[in-house]
């Protein structure tokens, strides 16, 4: 089965009609197969952005399968610091290190971002690219 990680950016548009790239999103959502990845930090970055309300639409969403959440060990805090050390020009943050520990672990080098600029200059843990397939207007496998 395909899949694909999934940044913050695109679960707000997703929830948020108003988000400017919550059609863009949603478009590409409703076309995809495959599995959504993603850690409980991009969960918590979600939520903070979200309404008390929308926050419990998105949690059920995620809860019935919408995406697929996986858990980083505390042992990857060390990689994690390297991480954000050696971007902290971008800035990175801690979903998004998170994310390229997920890449790492799954070997999945598809994303979707709304900081394409960011997943451009990001690379896996093996240093390979990412593909952004939503900036890229890729469309869905």
């Amino acid at each position: 089965m395909n899949a694909v990680l999934v940044d913050t950016g695109p679960l707000v548009a997703l929830f948020v009609r108003k988000d400017p790239d919550h059609q863009r999103v949603s478009a590409w959502l409703r076309e995809y197969r495959g599995r959504l990845l993603t850690t409980w930090h991009v969960l918590t970055e979600v939520c903070h952005f979200l309404t008390p309300d929308v926050t419990l639409k998105f949690l059920r969403w995620v809860e019935a399968g919408g995406a697929t959440v996986i858990e980083m060990p505390a042992d990857e805090l060390g990689n994690v610091i390297r991480l954000i050390g050696k971007y902290r020009d971008r800035p990175m943050d801690l979903a998004d290190a998170s994310l390229i520990w997920l890449a790492g672990q799954s070997g999945v080098r598809d994303i979707l971002s709304v900081d394409s600029g960011d997943f451009a200059v990001f690379r896996t843990p093996q240093g390979k690219p990412f593909r952004d397939l939503l900036a890229a207007g890729r469309p869905a496998r």
